[in-house]
């Protein structure tokens, strides 16, 4: 039993997940990262594709058509270099925006567009070279190295399957012109990008599902520190306990004070007891004054006749009021004819006292 408890058996509680997102331990995959910027990477091309291919092209002819115009100066050179620099900036600036954006989305989704400032801080233990070493033949850096190992496998298999498709290709046989040649290649890298981004994809959802399971398993309980923060959070249940004796003894002691100012007890006869008062001035209704089962209701019982309250047997009555009603409130409307007939009857019984209690109370 004392190894079940210190197994780490329960499902984390909220508040344990709540402290692991502030420390910055969450679920995060650099695999869902790698294939979200490649997906960025390609609407980039699918979208201006055609633009910067054009561009390069137009860029390419103007500089191999005006090399006769070059300034063979260092002051030239510069100038060139400076214009060929600001030209591919322009051409590629979609495409670097695009993969930026990519990549500060799957960050910005996988950690919920939260900073957790207690993950900045610096852990010496992270830069312990002992702990290093044993980190690195753990089987938590095992599973990034098969990864990796994997990527490396499928992108190898399909650019190479890819690469002698073309080659064997009729288009490098044939009287065809440049612009169709270089067409047919941009559009094999295409090809083999989109279907290198389908299988990271997939190898990312894999991750992504592992590093979950990972970080689910770390954030895992004993029942014993379950135990702990339910009397952290709600308190100890053995002091909540005697609290909530200590709470029902004082209005168990409070309700049969009360029992003096009862017009009348209805019992079970021996097992239940429920004390009722009415004055027609200041109350809608019958009110319960106390109620009790077995003890309590003998001593109900005892206190009505020490103070001459009128105690009546009615079992079917005792066993409703009892159930439904409440003590410090009114009886519920289905009983209001019984207890009517019950008050008239003990008004009629005891008038002298009634008469003379209610004469004694008027100012």
């Amino acid at each position: 039993m004392a190894e079940d408890r210190g197994e780490k058996t329960e499902q984390p509680t909220q508040r344990r997940m709540d402290e692991a997102l502030r420390r910055g331990e969450i679920p995060i995959s650099s695999e869902v990262q790698t294939g979200v910027v490649l997906i960025a990477l390609l609407t980039g091309l699918w979208v201006g594709g055609r633009d910067l291919w054009k561009g390069l092209t137009l860029s390419l002819t103007g500089i191999l058509g005006h090399l006769h115009e070059f300034n063979i100066t260092t002051e030239g050179l510069q100038h060139d270099a400076v214009r060929a620099v600001l030209c591919a900036a322009g051409l590629i600036s979609p495409l670097v925006l695009a993969i930026a954006l990519g990549g500060l989305l799957a960050g910005g989704l996988q950690s919920r567009f939260q900073t957790f400032s207690e993950a900045l801080r610096t852990d010496w233990e992270r830069v312990n070279p002992m702990a290093g070493f044993s980190r690195l033949f753990s089987m938590r850096s095992a599973v990034p190295t098969s990864i990796a190992i994997v990527k490396l496998t499928v992108v190898i298999a399909l650019t190479y399957g890819q690469v002698r498709k073309v080659l064997e290709d009729p288009i490098f046989s044939s009287a065809v012109n440049a612009a169709r040649i270089a067409e047919f290649l941009t559009e094999t890298a295409l090809g083999i990008i989109l279907r290198v981004t389908f299988a990271l994809c997939v190898i990312a959802s894999a991750d992504y599902g592992y590093q979950f399971w990972r970080n689910r398993q770390d954030l895992m309980m004993t029942r014993e520190e379950v135990e702990e923060e339910q009397k952290s959070t709600e308190g100890n249940p053995q002091v909540k306990a005697a609290m909530r004796r200590r709470r029902q003894k004082t209005n168990q002691r409070k309700m049969l004070q009360d029992v003096p100012t009862a017009d009348v007890v209805v019992t079970n006869p021996t097992h239940l007891a429920v004390a009722l008062r009415y004055d027609r001035k200041t109350m809608r209704a019958p009110m319960v004054v106390a109620k009790g089962s077995r003890l309590n209701a003998l001593r109900i019982r005892e206190i009505a006749r020490k103070h001459q309250v009128p105690v009546i047997e009615n079992k079917p009555l005792a066993r409703m009021l009892f159930r439904h009603a409440r003590v410090g409130g009114e009886i519920p409307a289905q009983f209001y004819a019984a207890v009517a007939e019950l008050l008239a009857y003990v008004y009629r019984v005891n008038r002298y006292r009634y008469y003379t209690e209610r004469n004694r109370t008027q100012p």
